[in-house]
């Protein structure tokens, strides 16, 4: 297989690191990584400014592209134009921190992997649900290699991508993996209120992830319990369950069935 590896962490990060090695168990690997941090940028991409890929180097040797954008950019900007061929499977992570819940509308991870589905590419994100940099990947590596070299037999539906979770445990407490659904927690949103030199205020945002519904199969609670959660989820964002309901309402029917221009002053 031909693999683009990509995350939000940055083309630095200890999590890339591992998931390139372990994505080498399976075929080969290019890299196409923010050069920097760009966690919780969500789906974001770059057009007001001009994108640049720089070699990165890692340890004497060239370990990819370090992209001057969002981890949507590198997938698009190396699957169009910086990759001689299409890549079989794109692999975004391990990402630093739990993108379960709410958590994966945010992030820049997840978003690689959904720019990878949207174009056609069967896709993933892997995350290791702690902040400790210190963290080992190693589990979370291994779950990514058994869980990509099996993607493309899964032959997903066109727009369902995999977001893979994994606890922060030693393997000898590891308990296997889980194909679950997603959350309902999500964060109750504060801001720390700082003064800076200047006397001027800024806020630094904080929050507590907090527990919105119980779900025993929900992708939070199987982390939790010491398992990796494997979510199916999709970009298709119409709420069906109310579409005819709309189409129906008196609200709307009346300005849905007007001439153009009728009853506009």
């Amino acid at each position: 297989m031909y693999i683009l590896v990509t995350n939000d962490d940055g083309i630095d990060s200890a999590g890339i690191h591992a998931l390139v090695q372990a994505m080498r168990r399976i075929g080969d690997v290019v890299v196409v990584a923010p050069d920097r941090q760009q966690s919780a940028v969500g789906h974001a991409l770059t057009v007001a400014s001009p994108l640049r890929a720089t070699p990165f180097h890692r340890n004497g040797e060239v370990f990819g592209f370090a992209i001057n954008g969002t981890p949507a950019d590198c997938v698009k900007l190396g699957v169009s134009t910086l990759l001689d061929r299409r890549p079989d499977i794109v692999v975004s992570g391990i990402n630093h921190g739990s993108n379960t819940s709410v958590n994966a509308i945010y992030s820049g991870t997840v978003s690689a992997a959904t720019e990878g589905t949207l174009m056609g590419i069967p896709s993933m994100a892997v995350s290791l649900a702690t902040f400790d940099h210190t963290a080992d990947m190693s589990l979370a590596a291994d779950v990514a290699y058994d869980v990509a070299s099996r993607l493309l037999d899964l032959q997903l539906p066109a727009g369902t991508l995999l977001n893979v979770n994994v606890p922060p445990v030693a393997k000898a407490d590891f308990k296997g993996l889980r194909i679950t659904r997603q959350g309902h927690n999500e964060w109750k949103d504060a801001y720390d209120v700082r003064i800076d030199p200047q006397g001027r205020p800024y806020y630094w945002l904080t929050g507590e992830f907090v527990t919105v519904r119980e779900l025993v199969d929900g992708d939070d609670a199987v982390v939790a319990n010491g398992y990796a959660a494997i979510t199916p989820i999709h970009y298709e964002l119409t709420n069906f369950s109310i579409l005819e309901t709309l189409r129906s309402h008196p609200a709307l029917s009346e300005i849905c069935s007007r001439e153009p221009n009728e009853g506009r002053s």
